[in-house]
C-alpha cells in the first residue's frame, strides 16, 4: 500500500512539476541525434580534408626537362649588354642568387662605373683579389678582363648577349635621345643614318651610345676605323673569355641554351619582359614613389612634382636603304652580331633541332602558366603610373615609356614572393640585394653634440640615428645643429657631382642625365 502511494506522488511530480514522460523520452532521443550528427560530421570533415595547395613554383614542371648529374654552376660574370633585353637576363640572376643566398658583386651606384673600363674598385664590399668569394656579378660594366678576374673566382661562366645593330639602334635612340648629344641634335633615327658625322661628335660625352655600342661595351674602341682583321680580333678575344654569346631575337633558344650550359632548373630561366618600351605611345603618363627620387637623381633626370615631364615619341621609322648606313655607321658591331649569331645556330644544331623545339614549346608554356598565376589581366604590360605599388614601378627614361606588371591579388606568401622576384625592376631589385648584402646598422638615439667616430651621423625623420660606415662603406651625410644640410662629395668619371645616400651613389640632378 505504501509502496503504490509513494508511486502514484511520484508519476504526480514528473507529470505535474517537471512535464510528461514523453517530452523526456522526445528530449533524449534529440540529444542522442545531435550528439550522432555531431560525431559523423567530425569524421566526414577529417576524411575529407585536403592538403593545402602547393605552390605553382613548386610543381615538377618548375624543374623542367632532366639535365642529368650535372651541377648548377654558382660562379657567373654576365656582361650586360645595352639595350639588348639584358635587363631580364639580370632578373633571372638575381632571382636565383637570392633563392639560394648567393653573393653578388653589386655596384656603388646602379653602374660598374660605366662608362668607364671596369675597376674592380667599384664592387661594393671588394676588399683585394679573390679576398671575398663572389658569386654573380652583371650589372653595367665596360669590360676590362684583368680587373673582372680580381673580383670572380677562376671557374666563372663568362656569358653575354648581342642584337642586330639596328634594331639596338632604334631602341638606343629611343631611350637615350636626351641623352647622346648625337641623337639630340637629330630630328629622327632616319635623319641621323642618313648622315652620322654630320651628329656625332666623338669627343662629347655620352656619343658612345650613338656608334659601335656592343663593341664599346666589351671593352674596345668603338671609334676605330673598321677592317677585317680588326674586327677579327676583338671576336677571337670575346670568344677565350665568354662561354656563351646569346642572341637577341632568339630570346626563347637562348634561354634553353643557357640553362644547359648553367645546369638550371626550368623556372629559373623563365621571365616576363622587363624594361620593355612601349610601341605606341600614351597621352597620360607619370610615375611617383619614395624610390624615384633616388633613381632619377642617380640618372639625373628631371622629375618635377613626382611626374615625368611630357614625352613627344622619337621618329623611328626607316627606310631599308637608312637600315643598311645604319649596319655601315656601326660596321664592327655589325661583324660582331653575324660572326655569333653564326656560331648560336651552330649551337643548336649540336643541340638537335627537335629537341630545341620541344624545351622551346615547353619553356612557353610554362612562362604562360606563370602569367596566369602572377599576373593581372593575364600579363599584359602596363604603364608604370598605373602601377599600384609604387615600389614596382619601372623607371621612366627618354622619350618612351617603360612598361611594367602588377601583380593577382590573394596569392599566398610563397607565390607572391616568388611571383614578385619576376616583375620587380633592376634598380629596386639591386636596392633589395644591396641590403641584405650591407645590412644597416641598429638605430639609436645620439645625443647633442656627440662625436661620430667611425660612425654615420644622418638626420632621419628629425632624429640622429647612427650606422656603421665601415660596414657600408658609405661617407658621412649629416645635418648640423642648425638644420643646415651637410654632404661630403666626391667626383664621377665626368667630373659631376655624386653623393652618398642610402648605400648607393647618387647624381646630383643638376649635373647630367642617365648614362
Amino acid at each position: 500500500m505504501l509502496f503504490r502511494r509513494r508511486a502514484r506522488m511520484l508519476r504526480w511530480l514528473v507529470c505535474g512539476r517537471l512535464g510528461p514522460i514523453w517530452m523526456w523520452k522526445a528530449l533524449l532521443l534529440f540529444v542522442a541525434i545531435a550528439f550522432a550528427g555531431q560525431l559523423l560530421g567530425v569524421i566526414f570533415n577529417k576524411s575529407s580534408v585536403q592538403p593545402a595547395a602547393r605552390s605553382i613554383f613548386s610543381s615538377p614542371d618548375a624543374q623542367g626537362p632532366s639535365l642529368g648529374s650535372c651541377q648548377p654552376h654558382t660562379h657567373i660574370m654576365f656582361l650586360k649588354t645595352h639595350k639588348t633585353a639584358s635587363s631580364t637576363v639580370l632578373n633571372m640572376l638575381y632571382r636565383f642568387g637570392e633563392e639560394r643566398g648567393l653573393r653578388f658583386g653589386l655596384p656603388l651606384g646602379y653602374q660598374l662605373g660605366y662608362p668607364l673600363p671596369f675597376n674592380a674598385h667599384r664592387v661594393k664590399g671588394y676588399r683585394g683579389p679573390r679576398a671575398v668569394e663572389f658569386h654573380i656579378m652583371g650589372n653595367h660594366m665596360r669590360f676590362n678582363k684583368p680587373e673582372v678576374e680580381k673580383v670572380m673566382p677562376a671557374d666563372t661562366f663568362y656569358f653575354s648577349i648581342i642584337r642586330d645593330p639596328v634594331s639596338l639602334a632604334e631602341s638606343s635612340f629611343a631611350y637615350y635621345k636626351e641623352v647622346a648629344p648625337a641623337f639630340r641634335k637629330a630630328k629622327g633615327l632616319g635623319d641621323f643614318a642618313d648622315d652620322p658625322k654630320k651628329y656625332y661628335d666623338p669627343r662629347l660625352r655620352n656619343n658612345h651610345y650613338a656608334r659601335n655600342l656592343l663593341w664599346f661595351d666589351f671593352g674596345m674602341d668603338h671609334n676605330a676605323n673598321f677592317s677585317v682583321a680588326l674586327a677579327q680580333r676583338g671576336e677571337v678575344m670575346i670568344r677565350r673569355t665568354f662561354k656563351l654569346i646569346l642572341v637577341s631575337e632568339y630570346f626563347d633558344q637562348s634561354m634553353i641554351l643557357l640553362r644547359h650550359a648553367l645546369c638550371w632548373p626550368l623556372d629559373s630561366v623563365v621571365s616576363f619582359s622587363l624594361n620593355a618600351r612601349q610601341q605606341k605611345p600614351s597621352s597620360t603618363g607619370g610615375m611617383s614613389g619614395s624610390w624615384v627620387g633616388k633613381a632619377a637623381a642617380a640618372a639625373g633626370v628631371n622629375v618635377r612634382g613626382g611626374h615625368s615631364q611630357a614625352k613627344t615619341a622619337p621618329n623611328l621609322s626607316l627606310t631599308e636603304e637608312q637600315r643598311g648606313k645604319l649596319r655601315q655607321w656601326n660596321a664592327l658591331d655589325w661583324y660582331l652580331y653575324k660572326a655569333f649569331n653564326q656560331t648560336f645556330w651552330e649551337e643548336i644544331d649540336r643541340f638537335g633541332l627537335a629537341q630545341m623545339e620541344q624545351e622551346v614549346a615547353l619553356l612557353r608554356m610554362r612562362r604562360e602558366d606563370l602569367a596566369r598565376v602572377c599576373l593581372r589581366d593575364g600579363g599584359k604590360p602596363v604603364e608604370a603610373h598605373r602601377i599600384r605599388d609604387k615600389n614596382i614601378r619601372p623607371f621612366q627614361s627618354g622619350l618612351v615609356k617603360i612598361l611594367g606588371y602588377e601583380l593577382q591579388p590573394g596569392l599566398d606568401n610563397n607565390t607572391r614572393t616568388a611571383c614578385l622576384r619576376m616583375i620587380r625592376p633592376e634598380i629596386q631589385y639591386k636596392d633589395v640585394l644591396d641590403a641584405k648584402q650591407f645590412p644597416r646598422a641598429p638605430v639609436v638615439q645620439a645625443q647633442p653634440g656627440q662625436q661620430s667616430q667611425g660612425w654615420i651621423v644622418a638626420a632621419a625623420g628629425g632624429s640622429f640615428v647612427r650606422q656603421d660606415s665601415s660596414r657600408t662603406g658609405e661617407r658621412p651625410v649629416g645635418r648640423e645643429a642648425g638644420g643646415r644640410t651637410v654632404e661630403e662629395e666626391e667626383r664621377d668619371w665626368d667630373g659631376s657631382h655624386l653623393k652618398r645616400s642610402n648605400q648607393t651613389l647618387i647624381r646630383r640632378q643638376e649635373k647630367g642625365r642617365l648614362r
